[in-house]
């Protein structure tokens, strides 16, 4: 049996609440963590409909991307919208989880799963996460003393490089001080210079963990003031599996951007919207950058990643305009809903592989926009 509890914990292994941006609010947003769950639902939006078409289905939890509090509310009350959608949910039993920019983050996650529909095989992120802080430690102590140390510090979290454990690195040298008065010196007298031989053991070790090494030092070093330094390194991960917003990836043959406007389209969930692209019709397409959902703030990395086109949503025509005349390539625009659904599909698979609970992806669908029109006869300077 899983419970709403076990599925949080899958969905937050998969999609990892330290992503999410500042701004954003994620996580379980109703629901008792210890209730039983059969049967999953996924959709993009918790709207009214689909709030009641989980409840239809028999489901005990309703996973969406975008948060259904995100914009701030000061009534849940059964009479208004989002009341409504909370009371649904609890009455039918059902809780409600999103996971928003930490699953646009997160590898794999909406970005990939949009470009791997439009074509590409996802690369780094358009603006990658910087990996955990990685400190560099150097510690001096007795010869005699170094092993006892160095495993004290490993058991404390020290020496991880990838898959491997223990590591360090020995340097042989001469330390040097002079005790005065008020020290206790386990090598030494107080008031006479002393020198001995010492090794310096250099390893890395998460910043997290920081402040428990510390203690692991203290506690097993040999001397009252152990001579240590702690360097914070620079990010040296490797951004092609980094995660963060966006991806860019090539294409397997290049093609036009007339062509490539109509793969998109063809890739993506059908919409009023349609698909929409700024650039030379002929223009050869190669290197593409995605951003699911709005990715008008991006425009500006995008033009410096030297990319040949910009699949993303939410586009407005004085950004664009000006991102063009700067030398920017084509963009192409897709409705919001349609570059973020296909990840539904996705969660759902990581669920139901995980917890073996049923899963049901509701194929409601919540864009907006219900009718586009174009005048037949149109000219277009009118």
């Amino acid at each position: 049996m899983s419970t709403v509890a076990q599925i949080r914990t899958i969905l937050e292994a998969a999609y990892p609440p330290s992503l999410a941006e500042s701004w954003d609010t994620v996580g379980l947003v109703c629901g008792d963590p210890a209730d039983e769950v059969r049967r999953v639902a996924f959709a993009l939006d918790c709207t009214q409909a689909v709030a009641e078409e989980a409840v239809r289905i028999g489901a005990q939890m309703l996973v969406v991307h975008h948060p259904l509090l995100m914009r701030g509310v000061t009534s849940v009350a059964a009479d208004t919208p989002k009341g409504k959608v909370i009371h649904t949910l609890i009455k039918g039993g059902v809780a409600l989880f999103s996971a928003h920019t930490n699953a646009d983050s997160a590898r794999p996650g909406v970005n990939d799963r949009l470009a791997e529909l439009v074509g590409i095989t996802p690369g780094r992120p358009i603006l990658p996460k910087s990996g955990a802080a990685v400190d560099k430690w150097g510690v001096h102590v007795p010869p005699a003393d170094a092993e006892a140390l160095k495993a004290a510090l490993f058991d404390a979290g020290a020496g991880e490089i990838g898959n491997y454990r223990g590591c360090a690195f020995d340097i042989e040298g001469t330390g040097q001080f002079t005790p005065v008065e008020g020290a206790d010196p386990t090598d030494g007298e107080v008031g006479v210079p002393h020198r001995a031989a010492e090794l310096r053991v250099e390893f890395v070790a998460p910043a997290s963990r920081r402040r428990a090494l510390i203690d692991a030092l203290r506690a097993a070093h040999p001397y009252e003031e152990p001579a240590f330094d702690i360097l914070e390194m620079a990010d040296t991960s490797d951004t092609a599996l980094a995660p963060g917003l966006g991806r860019i990836g090539e294409l397997p043959e290049p093609m036009t951007l007339r062509d490539f406007t109509q793969q998109v389209a063809d890739a993506l969930p059908q919409t009023e919207w349609g698909v929409r692209a700024a650039g030379d019709p002929d223009a050869v397409i190669r290197t593409v950058a995605v951003s699911s959902g709005s990715g008008d703030s991006f425009l500006d990395a995008v033009r410096g990643l030297g990319v040949d086109a910009y699949v993303t949503s939410d586009l407005r025509h004085h950004p664009v305009d000006e991102y063009l005349r700067a030398g920017g390539p084509p963009v192409i625009d897709t409705a919001h809903w349609a570059s973020e659904f296909p990840w539904a599909a996705q969660a759902a698979g990581i669920v139901g592989g995980e917890a073996g609970v049923e899963t049901h992806v509701i194929d409601l669908r919540t864009d907006p926009w219900t009718l586009s029109a174009h005048a037949s006869n149109a000219h277009p300077s009118k």
